[in-house]
């Protein structure tokens, strides 16, 4: 009924070499690690930077910190430096306002003095330099003054003089006499306004002024007026 079996063989090595037989893909992929190791470990030594040791390290950042606080400390002063440049062109702008309201202000006031000075008599003599008015103040022994003087020519440098008052008066003691008083530098350009006070010796009453414009003391006369004192 039945057939005849085979023998079956026992081989105890089969299963020791079915153990040991490695696949291909598992080869290959070993292998790519190796091949991706390697490639890492030479970008590492050879291409990339060295990487730093901890001392290293430690420095490079203190470095960094240092450079950050410098920047900070420039970036503070240029914040500065700009604040002040904005300062700078504010008043700047502000002082060329007023200077240009000063000049429109001077160029009314000129034109002021001028009509002033058309409307003051002409000086009679009519010397190179003009008196044209005068006006005195007594008190305390001294003799002060304002006057205006001008100049019909005065093209090139202003003429430069003295001005001596010559005083007829009174003394102390009653006595009629004239008192020169003591010369005052004076330069006439176009016109010229000269203010001030001279001594007059103690108790003396003035009377008459005579006006001489010189070129210096007790030299060549440009101008004379005789005025009296008020």
């Amino acid at each position: 009924m039945f057939g005849r079996s085979k023998p079956v063989v026992f081989d105890r090595y089969e299963s020791r070499r079915s153990r040991k037989l490695i696949p291909n893909w598992l080869w290959l992929l070993l292998f790519g690690i190796a091949i991706g190791a390697g490639a890492l470990f030479y970008a590492q030594h050879q291409l990339l930077p060295p990487r730093l040791s901890a001392a290293e390290a430690s420095q490079l950042r203190a470095a960094m910190d240092t450079a950050e606080q410098e920047r900070s400390r420039l970036a503070a002063e240029l914040a500065q430096a700009n604040k002040q440049l904005e300062d700078a062109l504010a008043t700047q702008t502000r002082m060329a306002g007023e200077l240009a309201a000063n000049h429109a202000d001077l160029g009314r006031q000129r034109e002021h003095v001028e009509a002033l000075l058309a409307a003051l008599p002409s000086d009679p003599r009519d010397g190179l330099v003009g008196i044209r008015a005068a006006r005195f103040k007594v008190g305390e022994d001294q003799l002060g003054y304002d006057m205006v003087f001008t100049r019909a020519q005065a093209k090139g440098a202003p003429f430069a003089g003295v001005m001596q008052l010559h005083i007829a008066g009174k003394t102390a003691g009653g006595t009629e006499t004239t008192i020169a008083l003591d010369p005052v530098a004076v330069k006439v350009g176009e016109y010229e306004i000269a203010q001030g006070s001279l001594p007059m010796p103690r108790g003396f009453v003035p009377r008459q002024a005579s006006i001489r414009i010189l070129d210096h003391l007790g030299g060549k006369q440009f101008g004379m007026r005789v005025l009296n004192v008020y």
